[in-house]
């Protein structure tokens, strides 16, 4: 959201990015947009999605503007319902396919909640994008609304990011630590279930930086399966700080449950991360990801997320020293066009031709 609020800034529109106040939410940082949080009583759970999306229509109410822009499902309807009483123009910006996540698929009263407002709310948004052409057809299929893509691709690196080093690393004897890193969210349908019980068959450690509902259960599994000094939970940390990590991990780690359209059509931000660090990466072979890799050639892909499947493949990339190093180039040469700079320029035709 901070690509796209920041370059609709910079193409001269006034934007305002609206999120909600957490007890724990870090300080908002400088931005060439206006940002704006909600506080809510509720934190969770159904109360809190009443409560926010109240506060979100009766806040947007009372706004001068002349587009309202959706952000996934969760705040389709008061984008909606106040569009349609003030009269203005409504996007949908649509980041994965809401209703066929596993913590919705898997509980047939929530899914049957969000697919009503999806079935009722996403036909009368015309306009919008999304993060890959197979959620794009999927949108078109059922609903028929033609969406834009627009990948979310980090900003091309244009100079070696110098990786501070602390007391310890200033040794003459220090040598950079081999290690696979998960970046993103610790969520349900991430394959932690079987990643993890797949390092006891790697000899290096994994780095899992993020947060998310399915952390407990992780800790859990690391400690049944005796990992805790081989999968460490490094948390959160601000994305700078985890662009110069993501550039000395060794590979990186993408993968997700095929349990519901929603992970069967992703593309995850950490795929471009990881190719603009320029580290190789083992990832499922879904339809998004095997689009871009049989273009650029920059991920080792195996066919499943089993712990054989993970192991072995985390194992190849670790003995296989050709395979590894075109990886690893091919990484460098896709960052060149896999970037913001360029993705930008669909976005600002995309808003050019709505609003002028």
């Amino acid at each position: 959201m901070i690509r796209i609020c920041s370059t609709l800034a910079h193409q001269g529109y006034t934007v305002t990015l609206v999120g909600r106040e957490l007890k724990e939410s870090a300080v908002l940082q400088q931005q060439a947009f206006i940002q704006k949080r909600l506080y809510c009583f509720f934190t969770k759970g159904p109360l809190f999605y009443a409560e926010y999306n109240l506060r979100l229509f009766f806040w947007l109410l009372f706004q001068k503007a002349d587009c309202i822009c959706a952000i996934d499902l969760d705040t389709i309807l008061p984008c909606l319902f106040a569009s349609q009483l003030k009269g203005t123009k409504r996007v949908y910006d649509a980041h994965e396919l809401f209703c066929e996540m596993k913590e919705i698929i898997t509980r047939p009263s929530r899914y049957k909640m969000w697919k009503w407002i999806e079935q009722f709310a996403v036909p009368k948004f015309k306009h919008g994008y999304t993060v890959c052409e197979p959620i794009a057809d999927e949108f078109e299929k059922m609903y028929g609304v033609k969406y834009e893509v627009v990948r979310n691709v980090p900003f091309e690196k244009k100079s070696k990011i110098q990786i501070p080093r602390d007391k310890e690393q200033e040794t003459s004897n220090y040598k950079p630590q081999t290690f696979l890193l998960y970046q993103g969210a610790v969520n349900e349908g991430r394959s932690f279930e079987t990643l993890i019980p797949a390092m006891k068959h790697v000899e290096v450690p994994l780095h899992i930086y993020g947060d998310g509902n399915f952390m407990e259960q992780t800790k859990k599994l690391i400690k049944a399966n005796h990992l805790q000094d081989k999968v460490l939970l490094k948390g959160k940390i601000k994305p700078a700080e985890l662009k110069e990590i993501t550039e000395t991990a060794y590979a990186g780690i993408t993968l997700f449950e095929n349990n519901g359209l929603s992970n069967y059509l992703s593309l995850a931000n950490r795929f471009f991360d990881y190719i603009q660090a320029g580290t190789p990466q083992l990832c499922v072979d879904y339809p998004a990801y095997r689009q871009i890799n049989d273009r650029f050639g920059i991920a080792l892909l195996i066919p499943d997320t089993t712990e054989e499947s993970i192991s072995k493949g985390l194992n190849l990339l670790l003995t296989d020293a050709v395979l590894y190093a075109q990886l690893k180039e091919n990484c460098k040469q896709a960052a060149a066009i896999l970037n913001w700079q360029e993705e930008e320029k669909i976005l600002i035709q995309f808003y050019k031709k709505l609003l002028g």
